[in-house]
């Protein structure tokens, strides 16, 4: 069963960090590239930082230096670990694999996390 379960967002103030953690379904996650993405009101969801099965990874460039992407195979999760965080960096977070799944062609998401970044 497919399943992809993120959590760890919440407010904080520009500058402080949070960690998101996603769990997902271990027949997913151990053959896939995982990813983080961002979704922001009136524009499309976006990547913002992968991470291969060989711990090969890759940010965007408004991510690059603040935020850091892991995998524990041992738990099926995949963290975002976001520090210095900016107001634009507001939105709702995603993880998936890359490309994202697919079920009766259709894409599959799970709830994602609100991140709220406002002083």
């Amino acid at each position: 069963q497919v399943q992809l379960v993120e959590s760890g967002g919440g407010w904080v103030q520009p500058g402080g960090s949070l960690r998101l953690s996603c769990a997902a379904s271990d027949d997913i996650f151990r053959t896939s590239t995982m990813a983080w993405y961002r979704q922001v009101p009136l524009k499309a969801r976006e990547m913002i930082a992968r991470i291969t099965t060989g711990a090969i990874r890759y940010y965007v460039d408004s991510v690059k230096g603040r935020f850091t992407i892991s995998r524990d195979a041992a738990k099926n999760s995949v963290d975002l670990q976001m520090n210095n965080l900016k107001t634009e960096d507001t939105g709702v977070y995603f993880c998936n694999t890359v490309p994202a799944i697919l079920i009766a062609s259709q894409q599959y998401w799970g709830r994602g996390t609100q991140v709220t970044v406002s002083s």
